[in-house]
This record gives structure tokens, sequence and C-alpha cells, in this order.
């Protein structure tokens, strides 16, 4: 059976939003009005309520803020 590299290991990876908000350096609080203002990632709701985000999502919505200069 063929080893998967860390780097494909970790893109499929399901953060949690205390992962994002280490990440990130915000509290939860911050990550939660993100929500309401439909301005954070998009999350998975798991059916115990907690919510993950896909490491590819982050990694997308992450890119999306970030400002390219001309």
């Amino acid at each position: 059976m063929a080893t998967q590299s860390a780097h494909t290991l970790r893109s499929h990876r399901h953060l949690t939003v205390a992962d994002i908000c280490e990440e990130l350096g915000i509290s939860r609080s911050t990550f939660y009005e993100w929500r309401v203002k439909n301005t954070a990632p998009p999350c998975i709701k798991l059916p115990n309520g907690e919510l993950r985000v896909r490491r590819a999502d982050l990694d997308a919505w992450i890119e999306s803020w970030t400002e390219h200069t001309v």
C-alpha cells in the first residue's frame, strides 16, 4: 500500500474551530462573529453540532482575502 505524503494528508484534513483560531491567531468569538457575518470560511456542521473546515477550503478562503498589488 502506498504511503501518502504529509502534505497530502494535511490537505485532506478537516480542521476544528480551535485549529483555525490557533492558526489565524484569533479568538473563538471572532470566528463565530465571522460566521454570523457570512465572512468565515465554508464550514461543515457535524450531526453533533461541531464545525469542521476542510484544509483546502481554509487555504482558498485565506487566498481570497490576500491583497494583490498592481
